[in-house]
Parts: structure tokens; sequence; C-alpha cells
């Protein structure tokens, strides 16, 4: 399970999660679309590609179906991608007023025996828009897309 801190007053979250697997299988899995559509969101829920560009300057947006077709469509920028840092902007198309934007830093640190720390660093506009992130069901949300992500590098690995 991943570690998720949330200090009182603060406008972030920290995630972090190792994986038995080298960094450079972890940043395939990261920004290769085909790859990250397996695993990004909870279990039961289909992701669909509509732009990735993993590169400095680079667009991204998915959709997501739950099992009862409800549509939830997320979209950000790319600031900086290599295999040991992807920063980017992460915005949830569906709250009734845009501009709730948060900044998104990703570290991927090589571990010994082949495995990968990740430390997922997300930085909101307000106290408020943190909050509600948490409260929507991230915390399970983390959890599956990772144990599926687990199992993509298993798969990967072979």
């Amino acid at each position: 399970m991943a570690k998720i801190t949330v200090e009182p007053g603060k406008l972030e979250i920290l995630v972090e999660r190792e994986f038995e697997a080298p960094r450079e299988l972890v940043f395939k899995a990261l920004t290769h679309p085909e790859l990250y559509a397996q695993w990004v969101g909870p279990r039961g829920f289909s992701t669909t590609i509509e732009t990735f560009e993993p590169r400095n300057g680079g667009f991204w947006r998915f959709i997501q179906k739950d099992q009862e077709d409800n549509e939830f469509v997320f979209h950000g920028v790319y600031h900086e991608v290599s295999p040991e840092r992807i920063i980017s902007t992460f915005e949830f198309e569906g709250l009734p007023e845009p501009g709730h934007v948060l900044l998104d830093t990703l570290k991927l640190k090589e571990l010994p025996g082949n495995r990968t720390k990740l430390t997922d660093q997300s930085v909101f506009q307000s106290v408020d828009d943190r909050d509600g992130m948490m409260q929507s069901g991230m915390e399970q949300g983390i959890d599956e897309s990772y144990e599926r992500l687990d199992e993509l590098l298993e798969k990967l690995k072979k």
C-alpha cells in the first residue's frame, strides 16, 4: 500500500510507494500511453487516452469510465519528463468551476535489487482543494492504481 501523508493546514499530499521493478520499467509504464491506460485508476474503471505527450511542454488528457458508464475527464501539461522526475499539472474537468489545478512532482529513485521508490508530491492551490481531493476517494484510487501497476510491471519483466 502507498504511504499517504496529509498534514493539517498544508497545501500538499505526499504519496510514497515502492515497486519490485527497475526504474526504467516504472518510467516506461508512466510514459507510454498504451501501458498507462492499463493501470491508472481504480479497479472497474476503464481509461481512454485522448492525448498523451510525455515530454517537456506536452499535453495529456484521458477519460475514465466506471461500471455505470459515468465519465471522469482529467487533463494537464508536462513541464519536465525524465527517468528521475516527472513534473506536470493535473485538473479534473468535472468540477463546477475550472481552475482547480494542482502541481505534481513525481520522483523515481533506484533502490538495490532492481526496485524503485516513487515519491509523488501534489501541491494544491488551497487547503479546500486538497481536502476535496482526499474526500473524493483518492486513497482507494491510488492504492488500486498502484496494485494494477504492480501487476503490469510483473508482466513486463517476463
